[in-house]
């Protein structure tokens, strides 16, 4: 897969808790950081301190490999026990253009919930890279031939922070439920 198809993956986990439940542990935005591997910190912006359509925070995110970065976090989508999803985008214009234009994002994620047939909750996290450059693009323009390795690696650790990420929401859901 190269760059330009707008590579992603997803990850779920069934959890012993109602949607609403489930909800109100994603929505806990902060909470995140104590789960992903990548953000460490939130800050809401414009006086905004959940997600709704349009809400933004700056994530202050690590890795080993790239280091510390800062990106713009903007909601597009917010349907309660549902759906959130957001864009993500390069504030600092580490990785190409800075932007505060979702158009540019470099990335979406998104979490969707659905009632579970034997109860509880299914809950997806998803992210889709690009089409704005990330982190990626560097690695790429300097071993164009390894483009398709190098999404692989990037979707395969994306895929662990999901893991990681699900298995805190699960747990905090169903210890509160």
């Amino acid at each position: 897969m190269r760059y330009a198809d707008r590579p992603g993956t997803h990850r779920e986990v069934h959890i012993a808790a109602e949607p609403s439940r489930v909800w109100d542990v994603v929505t806990d935005v902060g909470a995140l950081t104590e789960w992903s591997p990548e953000l460490v910190r939130v800050e809401w912006q414009d006086g905004a301190d959940r997600p709704a359509p349009g809400a933004r925070y700056l994530g202050h995110n690590r890795n080993p490999l790239v280091g510390e970065w800062r990106t713009l976090s903007h909601f597009t989508e917010v349907v309660p026990e549902r759906t959130l999803t957001w864009c993500v985008l390069d504030l600092d214009g580490r990785f190409g253009k800075a932007s505060e234009d979702p158009a540019d994002r470099l990335a979406t994620w998104s979490f969707s919930l659905t009632p579970a047939q034997e109860g509880g909750t299914v809950l997806r996290q998803s992210v889709t890279i690009g089409p704005g450059r990330s982190g990626l693009n560097a690695y790429i323009d300097r071993s164009p031939d390894q483009e398709e390795a190098i999404i692989a690696y990037r979707l395969k650790e994306l895929g662990k922070g999901m893991e990681a990420t699900l298995a805190g929401i699960k747990e905090t859901a169903e210890r509160r439920s």
